[in-house]
């Protein structure tokens, strides 16, 4: 049988062809598993270029670093619970409270007095005197009180500020009408200051001893309890008092034109804390420790 010359060409042609399809190198590559660079299927292939990446390190390597990270790890957990420990010894060094259930007991009594009666008498008074009259008279009982910040000064060696408050008390007793004014306000220097006998054992090195909450008084300690007895036969109102009832009712009336002032700020305080004991606690010592320290 005789082929066409022309035909036999085209089939030469069609078989190289397909065998140069077979041949060719992508082909190959498919043969073999290699990747394929097509639209859609670079993510695979870079997951598979991770997975052999880690079929070619080492075993040893891998577990070397799997180690690593398993130290790292419990390294973290370790420097977290360090931190925990620090947060609570700061919390256990503030101050002891082996009387916590009592403390807490009195803290009660004196939430629900402040509540029940000294704020609605705050109020009442409050809407009554005017608040410069109000301001007044604290002044003037801040100016009375001058005995006590300034022997405390002098027992703890504040030689400068002794007569920071001699200069304040001089200023406001003559050009203040008796303290009524608040005349060395324009001072920077002669800003009111609070030192007591608690504040002087402290610099003695006294330490806090148990952690006291006072009916009627308000968060306390041992050492600023004693230091409070102390301060009141330094109180100028303790020897002018004819007797004791007076001296109780100049307290009272006191407490109430200071709280007239103040009326929100406990509110506030005790709004914004999960533990409005434990708040009051802290804030106290910190507060102690701050006017030590000054």
């Amino acid at each position: 049988m005789r082929i066409d010359p022309v035909r036999k060409a085209l089939y030469v042609v069609a078989v190289a062809a397909l065998l140069g399809v077979f041949c060719s190198p992508a082909a190959a590559g498919e043969i073999r598993n290699e990747p394929i660079e097509l639209p859609g299927l670079l993510l695979a292939q870079q997951s598979r270029e991770s997975a052999n990446d880690q079929l070619a390190t080492p075993r040893f390597e891998l577990l070397a670093q799997a180690a690593q990270a398993k130290e790292d790890e419990d390294d973290k957990k370790d420097e977290d619970a360090d931190d925990d420990d620090e947060y609570a010894d700061d919390d256990v060094k503030l101050i002891s409270d082996p009387l916590i259930k009592v403390n807490n007991d009195f803290y009660i009594l004196n939430d629900r007095l402040y509540f029940w009666v000294l704020k609605p008498v705050a109020r009442g008074y409050g809407f009554i005197i005017p608040q410069e009259l109000r301001a007044a008279v604290r002044n003037v009982f801040y100016n009375i009180r001058f005995p006590v910040r300034f022997i405390n000064c002098l027992l703890q060696g504040k030689g400068q500020k002794a007569s920071y408050e001699f200069g304040r008390f001089f200023i406001n007793t003559t050009a203040g009408f008796l303290g009524i004014a608040n005349v060395a306000a324009k001072y920077p220097h002669l800003q009111p200051s609070k030192e007591d006998l608690g504040q002087t054992f402290a610099v003695w090195g006294i330490g806090y001893g148990p952690y006291l909450m006072l009916p009627f008084f308000g968060p306390s300690s041992v050492r600023d309890g004693l230091g409070l007895v102390g301060d009141t036969f330094l109180d100028p109102l303790f020897w002018l008092s004819p007797d004791t009832r007076t001296s109780i009712e100049i307290r009272a009336g006191e407490t109430v034109n200071d709280t007239s002032l103040r009326i929100g700020e406990y509110e506030a305080l005790k709004a914004a804390a999960l533990d409005p004991y434990v708040m009051i606690r802290n804030a106290w010592v910190q507060n102690r420790n701050k006017l030590i320290a000054e």
